[in-house]
């Protein structure tokens, strides 16, 4: 089974999902997606694998979100899908995609629930909070 993670090693609970998904056994492959962005229509299979709409994935804390003016509800999917291209930040994370499913794991131990060895013992994330499946 391939496990991938759309990463940022700057974000805390990014770095436990991968922590999460290395305790499980699996290497996954890392896609850092602030250097390597997916294409338009990489972003749009992964919202619709995982049934949800551009806006539901829309990060705001730390982008420009208010700036450019994300916040108005009538702006159209084509629109956000847009704006996440040109701004990868916008893109919430972690995204992860293994053969059971595609998850944007917040909280991190979302990511549980699609791993092919989900009990990996107790796990304790950076900010102390112990995960016990």
């Amino acid at each position: 089974m391939t496990v991938t993670i759309y990463h940022n090693p700057t974000c805390g609970t990014s770095r436990n999902a991968l922590a999460m998904i290395r305790q499980s056994g699996e290497e996954p492959v890392v896609i850092e997606y602030l250097k390597t962005p997916p294409s338009r229509e990489q972003l749009v299979a992964l919202i619709a694998a995982m049934g949800l709409t551009a806006r539901d994935i829309l990060r705001q804390k730390g982008t420009p979100y208010d700036e450019i003016g994300l916040g108005d509800p009538d702006l159209t999917e084509d629109q956000l899908l847009d704006r996440m291209i040109e701004h990868p930040i916008l893109i919430n994370r972690p995204i992860v995609v293994t053969d059971k499913g595609v998850r944007l794991c917040r909280p991190s131990e979302l990511v549980l629930d699609i791993l092919p060895n989900p009990d990996i013992g107790p796990f304790t994330k950076e900010d102390g909070e112990v995960v016990v499946r």
